[in-house]
């Protein structure tokens, strides 16, 4: 964090500008020496936050023009003193303004470390340092409202607001650790676990928002199963828009599993096509069985595939034993009817007579592109059952802060069954002490320095 650092901040490839970021303690000197303002002006002397046009020179010769804003700590992105250069988006020519700020004595920026010093230089909590890497990653409205919420610090808020109750709690039972004999807690032992009560309530509330924002943010893994030529891959293709998986009128066609992503109304689908089960088969088709077989206990969503063109039979008994079993392990399910067109109520009437309860039932058309909408709506409503006002209500986006919170959940339940059960403060005050770590994971403050590495390793060079 003592380096000055370079990197390109705009995607790499021919466009109008790229814009060259260089940040640390020296980063005005560096560009001092590679970015001459046409005023006369030096960059130094130059006013903050102000455009300046001027050439950009690399090994003494100009190399370009372009405009060069200095932003001064502590107000900058990373908190340092940055600069940002633009010029013409070539890519030989970004590369060569790179090189000349490297030249001039920046190094090369790691991924994600402008980010990581915005973070260690308090402009950022670990919350709204994830939403960052959530708005360049974003692929559907949805997503860009959760991670806007999350940049404007709603989920930090939240945890805090928890954080400063749990701190005013713990002072109370620390007093009455240290003077037993004196009547100075603020909070009586009934007060303490009411407050204690309401803590629990806000953080049970909170983690329940994980589905909806998982399903928003990273996506619903979706195993689409069946037998043989029930329509998998044409229902893939048709929740894809185009022809993403080969169909042929042979059996087992599909071999391995093929991944692509779908909008869903609020969520993303992560759709696996899966190769069609049945006994048999060549040793190829076989693994792709095995395959699918994997890719189904790893699902959060199954969605089973009938062709109701024809007869039932034991390879479609096979699909319902699945789907039973997934219901028994709380996955949701969808059975798709396919085929609706051809009107064999027999079969239907069969196969929703051996569908366990709960799993909902949609007929489509794969041919027509019949029912395509009601099957995206049965799959959000799964994950959505409601609007979220994300300006208001803060939304867990990812596994990390879940896992963080739901231990500060378990902490705050062991104080206040110890506080009821009549253990002295100092034993569910260490409880208390631990959901406050834990809370303090969330936005970073007690997070150890691999988490954060890790979070930032996934973002690109130059944010």
């Amino acid at each position: 964090m003592n380096t000055t650092i370079a990197a390109v901040s705009t995607p790499y490839g021919k466009g109008g500008i790229a814009v060259i970021r260089i940040s640390g303690d020296c980063a005005v000197q560096v560009a001092e020496k590679m970015f001459f303002p046409v005023s006369g002006s030096l960059l130094g002397s130059v006013e903050a936050g102000r455009a300046y046009y001027g050439k950009i020179v690399s090994k003494g010769m100009v190399i370009d023009d372009g405009i060069a804003v200095v932003y001064r700590a502590p107000r900058s992105y990373t908190g340092e003193d940055t600069v940002e250069i633009s010029c013409h988006g070539g890519i030989l020519l970004t590369e060569r303004v790179l090189e000349a700020a490297f030249s001039c004595g920046a190094e090369p920026a790691r991924r994600g470390e402008f980010t990581q010093r915005a973070f260690t230089n308090g402009k950022l909590d670990l919350t709204e340092a994830e939403a960052v890497i959530g708005l360049i990653d974003a692929e559907s409205d949805e997503k860009l409202r959760l991670s806007v919420s999350h940049a404007n610090g709603v989920l930090k808020r939240r945890t805090e607001e928890i954080y400063r109750e749990i701190v005013a709690l713990l002072s109370s039972v620390y007093v009455k650790t240290d003077y037993p004999e004196e009547d100075l807690a603020e909070l009586g032992a009934e007060e303490i676990a009411e407050r204690l009560g309401a803590v629990s309530e806000k953080l049970s509330d909170t983690l329940k928002t994980y589905r909806h924002g998982k399903a928003v943010s990273d996506g619903v893994k979706t195993a689409i199963v069946g037998k043989p030529n029930a329509g998998k891959s044409s229902l893939l293709n048709r929740l894809c828009g185009e022809e993403r998986a080969i169909v042929t009128s042979k059996a087992g066609t599909t071999r391995d599993v093929i991944e692509e992503k779908v909008q869903a109304g609020r969520i993303t689908l992560r759709l696996w096509d899966t190769a069609g089960i049945r006994e048999g088969g060549d040793e190829i088709e076989k693994i792709g069985i095995e395959k699918a077989k994997r890719k189904i206990k790893e699902a959060e969503l199954i969605i089973g595939v009938f062709d109701i063109s024809g007869e039932p039979d034991k390879e479609d008994d096979g699909i319902v034993r699945i789907l039973r079993s997934a219901v028994d392990r709380g996955v949701p399910v969808i059975a798709v009817l396919n085929k609706d067109d051809a009107g064999n109520t027999v079969y239907e009437k069969d196969v929703l007579d051996a569908l366990p309860d709960g799993v909902v039932t949609v007929s489509v058309s794969c041919l027509t592109g019949n029912g395509i909408d009601q099957l995206k709506s049965a799959a959000e409503s799964q994950f959505v059952n409601r609007e979220i006002d994300y300006s208001g209500e803060a939304v867990i986006a990812n596994a990390r802060q879940f896992s963080a919170l739901d231990r500060a959940a378990e902490c705050i339940t062991r104080a206040r069954d110890g506080l009821k059960s009549g253990l002295s403060a100092d034993l569910y005050g260490l409880d208390l002490e631990q959901a406050l770590k834990a809370l303090g994971e969330v936005d970073g403050r007690t997070v150890s320095e691999e988490v954060t590495a890790e979070i930032f390793r996934n973002f690109c060079v130059g944010k």
